[in-house]
């Protein structure tokens, strides 16, 4: 028993962690590394920095679009979510948030997201944001996630659409540069997102995820992760040819050469070790995707604006 005294902070903290429980369904980590592929892409089709109303605007309603998707994923994920040791403790599988709610907050999240692009930056930007919710919430996570070992493939869309919801919502319209930074994000989500997969492959096919690692040996995969890091690499490098005129020179170009590089010796290293028969460490691929991708999309900032 409380006393009156104590109820005000037990509310309190009731409160907290109920508001923690909803931002764990929207997974920030990954709106993050979202977030660090618009920038750039706004940059490049304003040929600077745009307006901090046009920033901010697009920035607020990527972040809830990117939100809504994962709660839905996170809404029809539950029971396979309850299965996976890394999963576990999500909200919904401890019942912190439940399933109606969630649903509810999914939509709210997308309301919002889609009515703040169209009443803030263009059309077509709401537009870009309104499909990449469906197609990730119930394309990738109620059918390919489930069906097939190309899951990662199909989920690529969506995960390299904020550098289409950037370029339109100061354009208003797509243009080669945007589709080619699309293809750059597009491409880097197979050896990313498998690098990850290997490591959590016991937890993956204990809810029967047919995730590439799970369903194809070790070598495939890691042949696979080459050929898409240097998908990734080759890609970048058509940005200055494609997007000359908007202010792409050698500083990216050498950045991402050098940043590339980097890339596909971790690539090879993986597959190295997998030949060999040793500890395949996926996870250092995985954290060096992350900084290759960060460092990337800062090299367009710094070409645009120098």
């Amino acid at each position: 028993m409380t006393t009156l005294s104590e109820r005000p902070t037990v509310q309190a903290r009731r409160l907290s962690a109920t508001l923690r429980a909803y931002v764990a369904l929207t997974k920030p980590r990954i709106i993050e590394l979202l977030l660090v592929t618009t920038l750039p892409a706004m940059m490049l089709a304003s040929g600077g920095l745009p307006s901090w109303e046009l920033l901010l605007a697009t920035m607020a309603g990527g972040t809830l679009a990117a939100a809504a998707a994962n709660v839905f994923n996170c809404w029809y994920d539950r029971d396979i979510d309850r299965l996976m040791h890394r999963t576990e403790r999500r909200p919904l599988v401890t019942g912190e948030v439940t399933p109606r709610a969630a649903l509810v907050f999914g939509l709210v999240l997308s309301v919002l997201s889609v009515a703040l692009l169209y009443a803030t930056t263009t059309p077509l930007a709401a537009l870009l944001a309104a499909g990449a919710i469906f197609y990730y919430a119930v394309l990738y996570t109620m059918v390919f996630k489930r069906y097939t070992r190309r899951s990662t493939e199909f989920g690529g869309v969506p995960g390299a659409a904020p550098v289409l919801i950037g370029w339109a919502a100061v354009t208003g319209t797509l243009a080669w540069p945007a589709v080619v930074f699309f293809g750059v994000v597009f491409c880097w989500q197979m050896p990313h997102f498998w690098a990850l997969a290997m490591r959590f492959r016991a937890d993956y096919a204990r809810a029967d995820v047919p995730m590439l690692p799970v369903v194809a040996s070790a070598l495939s995969v890691g042949r696979q992760t080459v050929v898409w890091t240097w998908l990734t690499v080759v890609v970048s490098l058509l940005l200055w040819p494609v997007a000359d005129g908007f202010g792409i020179g050698w500083v990216y170009t050498v950045a991402a050469a050098a940043l590339g590089l980097w890339f596909v010796v971790e690539a090879h290293r993986l597959l190295r070790r997998i030949r060999a028969g040793a500890e395949t460490k996926p996870m250092q691929l995985f954290h060096v995707s992350i900084t290759y991708m960060t460092l990337l999309s800062i090299a367009i900032i710094v070409d645009v604006l120098v």
